[in-house]
């Protein structure tokens, strides 16, 4: 295998390890309420501690890897993930998990950007790129495939424990691997004048309470201190945020990156994306369990389909689409899909359905999704400076991260709204359609975003498959 394989495996990689870890959790959670002593309402805090500090972290990991270089930091973010994981597996009360998965999302932050970067600065711009971000791509739906499959074995035969502890050595492998695949890291970002502290401190503290305010309006109420308090607060520190990054010489994120229509655009298309698929994977995993009984290793392999069609549009569909139709056109098309997915998974929804009713609906949602993440990342990278290529990425992934938080925290709040105690069964599947039928609506309309982008001025050469 050629030094660029070497490297485009490792990264893959990589993504694939953090992408078991979304999906092994989210199998688990019932299981880890029941064991830990969650209550209803907090148990979304094993998913949104490692959210609040994952979207918290982004922009400052993602200066961190232009300044310092993208293989320290991966480095860096692999270790801190995988001994996280290790303390989450022996946590035996809930604040304890919580702290671990809050360490592990702070380890993401780290490695998501630098990961992200690599590809996008050691891959030229277009067809290269193209199958390079499709191939990261498709690692991450295979990990959530995988992660859907191992959290239900795992949590079956061994304890919910283990969904964390498998992770470890992963993590820690990518790591002690980097050194001899991924290339030296430049130096010459570093000699150009001292870190944006103020900017750091600024972002990560706005970017954290957004967060915040997100995944606890559902648990403390969207008026309370927690809620509007901590996005009110939120909100006021990234203002404060954008006048210093104005002033500032080596600014954290360079305004002018908001500038670059393809960046903007993208960074739309992502908030609506993953504030669909954040909540509809939590609502999926609730119906499954909650409404028609499945036991966790079944509800692991109901996700198989899904994520794998999904790896499958990733790889074949998507690069040939980008060639085809440029990004504009395969945006909208992939989030048209992927709502409309959601929609017929939200009809086919009742108290005694089949999985095979359920199927087409899966079907679709997959495809569409595995047409809409690499096209989204390939219009955020494209145009973007080699040396902001860490931050741009960062912001992109930032983007996901708050969608992801803000659509579990509507999804959730509308799946429970008016449920009594305890709730009435056609309560609970009447309030999971609706926010079903909403998440796939907003994917739908969001695709309308992609329609912001320019319009291709030339023809693109053909990605093979």
């Amino acid at each position: 295998m050629t030094r660029p394989g070497r490297m485009l495996a490792l990264l893959a990689f990589a993504q694939f390890t953090v992408a078991v870890d979304y999906n092994i959790v989210y199998v688990a959670l019932p299981d880890i309420g029941r064991a830990i002593g969650f209550s209803a309402q907090s148990l979304q805090w094993v998913v949104s501690a490692y959210a609040v500090a994952f979207g918290g972290f982004l922009l400052f990991g993602g200066r961190l890897v232009d300044r310092v270089g993208g293989r320290r930091v991966f480095m860096l973010g692999s270790v801190i993930f995988g001994l996280a994981c290790l303390a989450g597996g022996f946590a035996t009360e809930p604040g304890l998990l919580v702290a671990a998965r809050a360490v592990q999302g702070f380890g993401a932050a780290l490695l998501s950007p630098a990961t992200l970067m690599l590809i996008n600065t050691r891959f030229e711009e277009g067809p290269a790129r193209t199958r390079a971000l499709a191939v990261w791509g498709a690692a991450g739906s295979g990990g959530l495939a995988v992660g859907a499959l191992s959290g239900g074995l795992l949590t079956q035969a061994w304890g919910w424990e283990w969904v964390l502890f498998v992770l470890v050595p992963p993590a820690l492998a990518a790591a002690a691997l980097a050194p001899a695949v991924l290339p030296p890291d430049e130096r010459h970002a570093v000699t150009r004048g001292g870190f944006d502290v103020p900017g750091a401190v600024l972002a990560t503290l706005g970017s954290a309470l957004l967060v915040l305010g997100l995944v606890s309006g559902p648990e403390a109420g969207w008026v309370s201190v927690r809620g509007l308090g901590a996005l009110a607060a939120g909100l006021l520190l990234l203002a404060a945020f954008a006048l210093v990054e104005g002033r500032t010489k080596n600014a954290l994120v360079p305004l002018r990156l908001f500038a670059d229509r393809g960046l903007v655009t993208a960074i739309g298309v992502i908030l609506v994306f993953q504030s669909a698929l954040g909540g509809a994977y939590y609502l999926f995993t609730t119906y499954l369990q909650g409404v028609l009984g499945y036991e966790a290793l079944a509800a692991g392999l109901a996700f198989v389909p899904l994520t794998v069609i999904s790896m499958g549009a990733s790889l074949r569909l998507a690069g040939a689409l980008l060639a085809r139709w440029g990004p504009r056109a395969t945006l909208f098309a992939g989030m048209a899909v992927n709502g409309t997915g959601m929609v017929l998974l939200a009809v086919a929804m009742s108290a005694g359905a089949s999985y095979w009713m359920l199927l087409p609906g899966v079907v679709v949602w997959g495809i569409g999704g595995g047409v809409t993440f690499p096209a989204m990342f390939v219009c955020a990278a494209s145009g973007v400076r080699p040396s902001e290529a860490g931050i741009a990425s960062a912001v992109a992934t930032t983007a996901q991260q708050l969608g992801g938080a803000a659509g579990l925290a509507v999804l959730v709040a509308v799946a429970t709204a008016g449920l009594g105690d305890p709730p009435a069964a056609q309560a609970v599947l009447n309030g999971l359609r609706t926010a079903m039928w909403i998440g796939g609506t907003a994917s739908v309309l969001g695709g309308l975003l992609a329609l912001a982008l320019p319009r291709p001025k030339a023809a693109v050469t053909p990605v093979s498959g």
